[in-house]
């Protein structure tokens, strides 16, 4: 096939013996170099649209848009809430007195009640103050008559309250230590930026009534969402300006020279510049997850711009001319970096297979991080290279503590190379078994931020009146009256009593749950119009579905809900009721997460799997392939190995990092590789003699690129969200363990195989 033609030249690009293993892409970096002047203008162009992106960048800590559109759980929480309105953005106050009886107290607590619900933000409260009991001739009383003289009365009338209406049942504590305040905040008026201002409403209200006897705590979903969204800005500054400044610590050190640094830092700095512009322009605004994207592309830019100019050094140092130098490093490591750039899209992009709207999101940033990176060191670095040599730089002597290693790990691959390579086949092969076992796990409180006030209010409203985090139960109805037929108010009552069962007594509630009023004489159209806007949270507004809310503690282990959600949807079954559905935000979070996580495993073996091949079809060498395997797969395995060990099982962010991860520690390898080959090909080395020059060459820049990106990542660390502290601590274990692949493994292997790896070097370039 002729390769002057189209299709030969296709052909030649995918299969032939004479292209790239970058597949060409490195043709930008060679662009670069003929018309520098263009891609000047270019670099310039680009860096002053996003400079002018960058200022609009915030971030959505909404934990919805991370689960949204995951699934079926996803729909029928979607469905839930549009049909009921369900309580899931509700605030709630928990006000706690060690006088709540005296009668100054309680009318200091009515004030703030009644303030609360003047509110703009607000549509309405609940608390025992706007409830009213039963009274002579069908009228109603306040449950808590104002102007009560002393704590006898008090105390008599929340009693009476407590033990009477199942609601408050859920808003009084027993012992009287405290009470609930739930808020429902008017979603026109939240709308775009209005929730915080809604939040801050509530806020000043309960700053201006709590004093000495009364402490006000808030909690609920949106308040939830307002600390991750605090805690994700605050990452977003301290991963940005820590990472840039260890990769340059780093760079500095590796170098011992403060230029060469600086050389080695502005393409990061260029680099996240453009991702951080294009996110903004494209997304609107950052998640808690693609937030992550940033910091990734800044370690990947500082590790291959580290390469790039350890290379270009290297043959500047052997005699070549420092432009030509810079030429001759866009030959031979441009399509290395090429490659490096598509395992890690590849990584990224096999994300996208798993449904859910935050992962999607997280999935598209990170290609769209991953192609920006490259064409920023394939076009900003070599120009300021050349600049930086016209500008009088010298090549600076590289740091011994960064080669240091490098002899060792030379010595262990020539005199125990076999026994090193036999361990770490049967080591990797034995992981497996752990990545076979390893389950699912979700935790609530791990997505909300570290000493978050909301969580302890929570925490302290599970302890009290044993939790308020609704589990809904929507069943269908047959007669579709509004205030509810006979024959529908017997299920209801049925499924009322189910739910009761699995949560304990008083605490559902439901249009059958107000028995005490029924006794009085009340009927079931009195009581809801006695309830008023509530009346939709117990029966929708065709009468054709009803609602039985359980509440259940906020801090609830995922395979305890599982267990409670199965157990209900069996008992209702088994009464014979048809199309129920049993959900909540906390049953959808934890079911979302269960298939996510399930998806990205399996994404994370496509991406494994898909790498390895396109490593193997780069340099056109199944041999190849299986020498990235080992080295590679190790780090996966070893960590997926710790968490099934320590029973973190697998989360969230554990996959993603994982997936990540793997994507970039083939990086270091594919440098390793692609010199070994360039010194075997093209300057005709013997197998041992390129190892070991390889490792000579390159070996400081893989220690130096793992530091830069175990340090950059390590600041994930220490994120106030702890889903994401996680990734970084998985994330920098991975590299640690890569490093240990590439520097000692990969080299034993190579030693190991020198027969099954000697036809290498008859491949034409």
């Amino acid at each position: 096939m002729s390769k002057n033609t189209l299709l030969g030249r296709l052909w030649n690009w995918a299969f032939g013996h004479d292209r790239s293993i970058g597949f060409g892409l490195e043709v930008l970096g060679h662009l670069t170099l003929k018309q520098p002047r263009v891609i000047a203008v270019f670099v310039l162009l680009m860096t002053v649209f996003c400079a002018t992106q960058v200022p609009r960048a915030s971030v959505d800590g909404d934990m919805l848009r991370v689960f949204a559109h995951s699934g079926e759980e996803y729909d029928n929480y979607e469905h839930l809430a549009n049909t009921f309105g369900t309580f899931e953005n509700d605030i709630y106050l928990l006000v706690n007195s060690p006088d709540l009886t005296n009668p100054a107290t309680i009318e200091t607590i009515r004030a703030m009640a009644l303030d609360l619900s003047n509110s703009e933000y607000v549509t309405g409260t609940m608390s025992a103050f706007t409830l009213r009991k039963p009274g002579p001739d069908g009228t109603t009383l306040p449950a808590v008559p104002e102007g009560l003289g002393s704590p006898e009365e008090v105390k008599t009338a929340l009693t009476e309250l407590y033990q009477n209406d199942p609601m408050m049942r859920n808003l009084i504590n027993p012992d009287l230590s405290g009470v609930v305040i739930i808020v429902f905040p008017d979603p026109e008026m939240t709308k775009g930026g209005g929730t915080k201002q809604m939040i801050a409403s509530p806020r000043d209200v309960a700053k201006d009534h709590a004093g000495t006897d009364v402490q006000v705590e808030l909690t609920g979903r949106p308040i939830w969402t307002s600390e991750m969204l605090s805690a994700a800005v605050g990452d977003q500054i301290k991963f940005t300006i820590y990472g840039f400044a260890l990769g340059s610590l780093i760079a500095l050190l590796s170098l011992r020279s403060f230029w060469g640094a600086v050389l080695v830092a502005a393409t990061p700095f260029i680099a996240i510049l453009w991702v951080m512009g294009l996110i903004v322009f494209l997304f609107g605004s950052f998640s808690f997850l693609t937030i992550i994207v940033t910091t990734i592309v800044l370690v990947i830019a500082f590790a291959e711009s580290l390469f790039f100019i350890f290379n270009w050094l290297a043959y500047w140092r052997e005699g070549m001319d420092p432009y030509k130098a810079v030429d001759e490093t866009v030959r031979v490591v441009g399509p290395a970096s090429a490659l490096t750039m598509l395992t890690t899209l590849v990584s990224f992009a096999s994300l996208s297979l798993t449904a859910g709207q935050g992962i999607q999101e997280f999935s598209q940033a990170g290609v769209l991080a991953s192609l920006t990176n490259f064409i920023c060191l394939m076009t900003f670095l070599p120009l300021v290279l050349k600049l930086a040599v016209r500008l009088g730089f010298k090549a600076p002597k590289p740091s011994f503590a960064i080669t240091a290693p490098i002899p060792l790990a030379w010595f262990m691959a020539r005199k125990f190379g076999r026994p090193i390579a036999a361990l770490a086949i049967v080591g990797t092969g034995l992981l497996l078994i752990p990545y076979f076992l390893i389950q699912p796990h979700f935790s609530f409180e791990d997505f909300m931020a570290k000493g978050s006030t909301a969580l302890t209010a929570a925490e302290q409203i599970d302890q009290g009146v044993g939790g308020v985090a609704p589990l809904y139960v929507s069943i269908p109805l047959k007669e579709g009256v509004s205030d509810v037929g006979d024959e529908d108010y017997k299920t209801i009552k049925l499924v009322h009593d189910i739910v009761e069962k699995h949560l304990g007594a008083n605490k559902v509630i439901s249009a059958a749950a107000f028995t005490h009023y029924a006794d009085s004489g009340f009927t079931r159209e009195q009581i809801f119009n006695a309830v008023g806007d509530l009346k939709r949270r117990f029966v929708s507004d065709d009468g054709m579905h009803a609602l039985i809310t359980g509440f259940m503690p906020t801090i609830i282990d995922s395979e305890e809900l599982v267990k409670l959600k199965e157990g209900i949807q069996a008992d209702v079954k088994a009464a014979g009721i048809e199309g129920a559905e049993v959900g909540g935000f906390r049953v959808m979070t934890t079911y979302a997460t269960d298939n996510i996580v399930r998806g990205l495993q399996l994404d994370l073996t496509i991406s494994v799997i898909v790498n390895l091949f396109l490593i193997g079809w780069a340099f056109r060498s199944l041999r190849v392939a299986v020498a990235t395997a080992i080295p590679n797969l190790f780090p996966i395995l070893g960590t997926e190995a710790y968490l099934w060990w320590s029973g973190a099982g697998l989360q969230l962010t554990t996959v993603l990092s994982l997936t990540i991860a793997f994507g970039i520690a083939v990086d270091d390898t594919t440098h390793f590789l692609s010199h070994y080959l360039h010194a075997r090909r093209e300057e005709g080395r013997s197998h041992m003699d390129a190892i070991h020059h390889t490792m000579e060459r390159i070996g400081g820049a893989i220690i130096a690129a793992t530091l830069i990106l175990c340090s950059g990542t390590a600041i994930v660390m220490f994120s106030e969200l702890p889903q994401v502290a996680l990734f970084g601590t998985l994330f920098v274990i991975t590299l640690g363990f890569a490093v240990i692949g590439d520097v000692f493994i990969l080299p034993a292997l190579l030693v190991a195989g020198g027969r099954f790896f000697h036809p290498l070097g008859g491949v034409k370039k």
